[in-house]
């Protein structure tokens, strides 16, 4: 079987280390995969699609540096929207 067919998620750690439990799951192709597993999966095992946009982190701190300036300086800080 191919490694990104593999689904792992799910883990717990036990209290104190040690050992971990976890859920996976097997699938005999990456069609199959495509087909069952939720998106947001998908695109955690780098399958579906990339990431779009800017993380939410880069997003509020952008919100936060226009809310500092005033007038036409408010479009420079935003990286001028679409």
């Amino acid at each position: 079987h191919d490694a990104q067919c593999i689904q792992l998620f799910g883990f717990k750690t036990a209290f104190g280390g040690g050992r971990s439990t976890g859920f996976g799951l097997i699938y005999d192709n990456l069609d199959k995969m495509k087909k069952f597993e939720p998106k947001y999966r998908l695109k955690r095992a780098g399958v579906g699609g990339e990431k779009k946009g800017a993380g939410r982190r880069a997003k509020k701190d952008t919100k936060n540096r226009r809310k500092k300036v005033r007038g036409k300086e408010k479009t420079k800080t935003s990286g001028g929207k679409k």
